[in-house]
């Protein structure tokens, strides 16, 4: 079979396929790009959107410099870096201060920005989050999310400092939240706060944008930590 029928296939399911058939267990590194286009006989740009499907399914997860890893929501096996460790050493406290200090900066770099697709991304992970069952698929897409945001900046040193904060922020905040239902409720208030970010961002208002990013970050340290 040549390679444009095979690019008729569903490199989606194609692609499930290679992780499942090569017994990638989460945290497990995949091939790089040109290894799996050669591999599931697919071209780049056509195995890009497969890898963009299955990280907003929450399937993969990509971390700029060094790969592309499964994942349960947990951070990626082999993570265990400074930025890791730095994150055991902070309280939930003052991991949400630095946040209130960088993601509104990089926010109101977004609105000035971000593309087409960043604004689509943020969209589906807005959709996504309000439809999850469980808080498991919710912080999943409340993730993607927040590193559509970064990648909204357009910025590649902004997106590989917002991938170091996250490192940390899981390190910190990984199985110190108790919860008290199954899954989001529908007025859970991170929705319409991601709502009006994105608004912001796709109204190419950077004022507006910071200050939507700051109000959300407050209202989940106040709501999590009880402290602001």
């Amino acid at each position: 079979m040549d390679e444009p029928e095979l690019e008729t296939l569903d490199p989606v399911a194609r692609l499930r396929g290679f992780i499942h058939d090569g017994g990638y267990a989460s945290g497990g590194k995949l091939p790089p790009e040109r290894h799996l286009s050669d591999e599931l006989g697919l071209s780049r740009a056509t195995l890009r959107k497969a890898l963009d499907a299955l990280e907003r399914d929450g399937v993969i997860w990509r971390h700029v410099g060094k790969g592309t890893f499964v994942t349960d929501g947990s951070p990626p096996k082999g993570t265990t870096s400074a930025m890791v460790e730095l994150g055991r050493q902070l309280t939930p406290f003052r991991m949400m201060r630095a946040r209130l200090a960088i993601e509104p900066a990089i926010a109101r770099e977004a609105a000035v920005n971000a593309s087409g697709e960043t604004l689509r991304k943020m969209q589906r992970a807005i959709e996504r989050a309000k439809a999850a069952t469980t808080w498991n698929e919710y912080e999943l897409q409340d993730d993607l999310f927040h590193r559509s945001v970064a990648e909204a900046s357009d910025n590649l040193l902004l997106l590989t400092l917002f991938e170091q904060l996250n490192e940390v922020r899981r390190a910190v905040a990984w199985g110190s939240v108790t919860r008290e239902t199954a899954r989001p409720s529908p007025d859970h208030s991170s929705f319409l706060e991601h709502d009006a970010i994105a608004a912001a961002i796709a109204g190419r208002d950077p004022h507006a944008a910071y200050e939507a990013m700051r109000k959300h970050l407050g209202s989940v340290a106040k709501r999590l930590f009880g402290e602001v």
